[in-house]
Parts: structure tokens; C-alpha cells; sequence
């Protein structure tokens, strides 16, 4: 299987969460890849080959061989499956699917957060005005969900380190990045996840002047 052409198209600005938590599990699982950029704002993910390869016509979307998916949680699901040598997926079943909640939870709600404090301030340092109050309350809400799920201090999400802690870690960093008020403990925490080699592989990837 692996000696498949195996390609990873993201944004060409390398600011989507949702290739970076693709990006990251191909790096935790060691899988060689090319990663192929797309110019979303000349809409090149409309482009009629493209389009033939990806279904949704979005980033990320996976190749591997004939085969291609988009939708990043379920390209890691598929990566889990296909390559479980290094698991990024709690083992037991019930915190894999709680692992999985997090992440859909992260990508369908919060939507006043992603739309106030877009990843440009993650990876560009943009500074965003303050927040309104329909997205403070966003951010109360992820605060109190993310308080409770590493009640204790505890420094990852499931016991051990898990895709669903770099996806969290993305979102929390809108805010902490930007200066807004985030309780020490999830700084620390989204902190700790962004040290890890294969976030700070993303992170410290060249993008271009924007």
C-alpha cells in the first residue's frame, strides 16, 4: 500500500486546520508524501482536474493511488485503519469516540470563533478586533468544554497524546494567539501540543507573503 504515490493537497497559504490535522497524522504515523498546494483564493480547488480527483473539491483531500478522499476526519479515520503502526486515535473505543466527537465538534460548531479569529492569526500573527458577544459566548462555550475534558490538569485530552489534541490545541490558539483571555491551564495546554514535532512541522512550514 505505501508504495502507492501518496499526496496531500492543502491551502497554499498552509492556514487550514483541517490539513494541518492531516498533515500532522501523516507526520505521528512516519508516512512519506508529497504535499501539493492549491491557490483556494483563485479557487484552483474548482479547477476541472482537481474536481475529477476530489469529490467535495476541498482541502485537505489524500491521494493515494487511484484512491482519493477529502474531509479530514475522515482521511485520518482511513489513516488509522490503513496505517496502524503509530496510532493517533485513543485505543480504547469509547475515548476513540470521544475523540471523534471532539473533532466534529471542533469542525460543525464555534462558528463565531472561526469567523472572528480565522487561522491568519495562528500562522500570519494577525491581530483581530475584539471579540463580539456572540462570540465571546463561542469562546465561553469552548473554554467550559475544554476545562472539563482536562479537568485535573491533564496534559492531553485521552492519557496519551491524540489527533483530537492538536485540533483542539488549533482552536484554542485562535484565541490565545490573539491576545484574548484564555485560563493559564489551556494556555499551557495548547502550548504543550504546539511543541510537538509533528505541529511544529506545520507550523514552521515557508508560506508565502499574504
Amino acid at each position: 500500500m505505501s508504495q502507492r504515490p501518496l499526496r496531500l493537497y492543502v491551502d497554499h497559504l498552509y492556514t487550514s486546520p483541517y490539513a494541518m490535522s492531516v498533515f500532522v497524522a501523516l507526520r505521528e504515523k512516519g508516512l512519506a508524501f508529497d504535499t501539493i498546494t492549491l491557490d483556494l483564493d483563485a479557487a484552483q480547488q474548482h479547477a476541472a482536474d482537481f474536481a475529477r480527483l476530489s469529490l467535495t473539491q476541498r482541502v485537505p483531500t489524500w491521494v493515494e493511488g487511484d484512491f482519493a478522499l477529502s474531509e479530514s476526519s475522515a482521511i485520518t479515520e482511513y489513516l488509522e485503519q490503513a496505517y496502524p503502526g503509530t496510532p493517533v486515535y485513543p485505543a480504547d473505543a469509547k475515548q476513540r469516540a470521544r475523540a471523534r466527537q471532539v473533532q466534529a465538534w471542533l469542525r460543525s460548531d464555534l462558528l463565531p470563533i472561526r469567523q472572528e479569529r480565522s487561522t491568519m492569526v495562528v500562522f500570519y500573527g494577525q491581530k483581530m478586533p475584539p471579540l463580539t458577544a456572540v462570540a465571546e459566548a463561542a469562546a465561553a462555550k469552548l473554554i467550559s468544554a475544554a476545562q472539563a475534558l482536562l479537568a485535573g490538569n491533564r496534559p492531553y485530552l485521552f492519557g496519551e497524546w491524540s489527533i483530537a489534541d492538536a485540533d483542539l490545541a488549533v482552536m484554542l490558539n485562535r484565541l490565545i494567539l490573539n491576545g484574548d483571555s484564555v485560563p493559564a491551564e489551556l494556555v499551557s495546554y495548547a502550548q504543550r501540543q504546539w511543541q510537538r514535532p509533528s505541529v511544529q512541522a506545520w507550523v514552521n512550514l515557508q508560506r508565502p507573503v499574504s
